[in-house]
């Protein structure tokens, strides 16, 4: 696969930059634990089809079945069947997270190196990204080139279409006061300061652990914490905040402020807000 811009073509290696890190659950009958298996069965001989017989195919109007094979998928008549089309350049928060997909970092050796690292230096300079078509798995779609870590990374987009609008689901709420929102920024900055990427970790895993190592011993697993219930009355959304931030800080052993203090010192930062 290659990279093109322009003139420009660039060959890479694709690599994928994510994995996923799940427990692997199995399908099996309640009764005895037995595996359940799908099997292949061909709707006119009543048979099954070992695996190597199945192919995908296409139901015409007319109930005819067009079969394409694993070369015919490979060999669309497509210009980026083999390349990674590069359409334009865009500020890297125009890109909507909402559409964003899978991700792979692009690698390149031998003479293709000089025009890829001009097209990373060029893209971390601009602060730019660049917006793609590629295929990939038998599957055009759109996608954003960046950079990470000194390596361009391509991540695919979904088309404009696939994105749903939230019609209809924003609340029906009066505006904030200005002392409450300073007092939510005052608990962000406050989050902020303690968060740390390093330190996250995947607790549905962890738990899921816990429930299968309890059933193996043959003891009760441990159950999820009560929900909690919004109450059906106003609630007192500055106490909230203010209660939030105290009790961050005491979590932290940071030195405790006045919360009421703390919101009127804390002037509200400005927000870039992302386009669409």
């Amino acid at each position: 696969m290659s990279i093109t811009f322009g003139l420009v073509s660039i060959p890479v290696t694709v690599h994928a930059a994510t994995e996923q890190r799940s427990v692997e659950l199995r399908q099996v009958h309640v009764k005895d634990g037995s595996r359940i298996r799908l099997r292949r069965f061909c709707e006119t001989e009543g048979i099954e089809v070992p695996y190597v017989e199945v192919a995908r195919g296409f139901e015409a109007p007319d109930g005819r079945v067009v079969v394409l094979t694993d070369e015919d998928l490979a060999d669309l008549p497509l210009p980026t069947a083999r390349s990674i089309e590069v359409l334009g350049f865009v500020p890297a928060d125009a890109v909507d997270p909402v559409a964003l997909d899978r991700a792979y970092y692009l690698g390149a050796t031998g003479l293709a190196g000089r025009p890829y690292v001009l097209l990373r230096e060029a893209l971390a300079e601009s602060g730019l990204v660049g917006i793609a078509r590629m295929v990939l798995r038998t599957r055009e779609s759109l996608a954003v080139l960046r950079v990470r870590d000194d390596v361009l990374c391509i991540q695919g987009l979904l088309w404009p279409d696939e994105v749903r609008p939230p019609k209809g689901l924003a609340p029906d709420a009066p505006a904030p006061r200005r002392q409450e929102l300073r007092m939510a920024h005052t608990l962000m900055d406050q989050l902020t300061e303690d968060f740390r990427w390093e330190e996250q970790h995947d607790e549905y895993r962890k738990a899921l652990e816990q429930v299968v190592a309890a059933k193996l011993e043959g003891s009760e697993p441990p159950h999820a914490p009560a929900a909690q219930v919004m109450p059906g009355r106003v609630v007192d959304l500055m106490a909230m905040l203010e209660a939030s931030v105290e009790a961050v800080r005491e979590a932290h052993g940071t030195s405790s402020t006045a919360p009421g203090q703390a919101a009127n010192k804390a002037a509200p930062k400005p927000r870039h807000h992302r386009s669409g």
